[in-house]
């Protein structure tokens, strides 16, 4: 059974239609310690909300995670790691985040709480 992640972008640096016309991504710049952990979670196979930040601050995409976590190649810290992630199909509705945090099923939810964070888990019936 996947776990279920959400990836934050910034869609001016890079964006879900980004990955969609790239076809797969190495999903790098993650430096936050909590962040780092749960990067380290991931596993290939695993399931990803990609969710832009900024000043659209919505959920707009489905990706799958298509590697386990590695050392990011472009960092000389192995504390550092990178997965990568391939576009499964852009939602058909954009989900903004006055939205998730208006339902009480996220009241718990580290992308409602903690809003600095790049990397959260979502539970199997937040994801549903």
């Amino acid at each position: 059974m996947p776990n279920y992640w959400v990836l934050k972008t910034e869609p001016t640096v890079y964006a879900f239609a980004d990955l969609m016309r790239e076809g797969r991504t190495v999903w790098d710049g993650v430096e936050n310690a909590v962040a780092l952990a749960h990067l380290r979670a991931m596993r290939a196979g695993d399931l990803a909300l990609i969710y832009h930040t900024g000043n659209e601050r919505q959920a707009v995409g489905l990706a799958q995670v298509v590697s386990d976590p590695y050392p990011d190649p472009n960092k000389a810290d192995p504390r550092l790691v990178v997965v990568e992630v391939a576009p499964v199909h852009p939602l058909a509705r954009p989900v903004r985040l006055a939205a998730i945090k208006a339902e009480p099923l996220f009241a718990d939810c580290a992308l409602a709480r903690q809003g600095r964070l790049s990397v959260v888990p979502v539970t199997a019936a937040q994801w549903a």
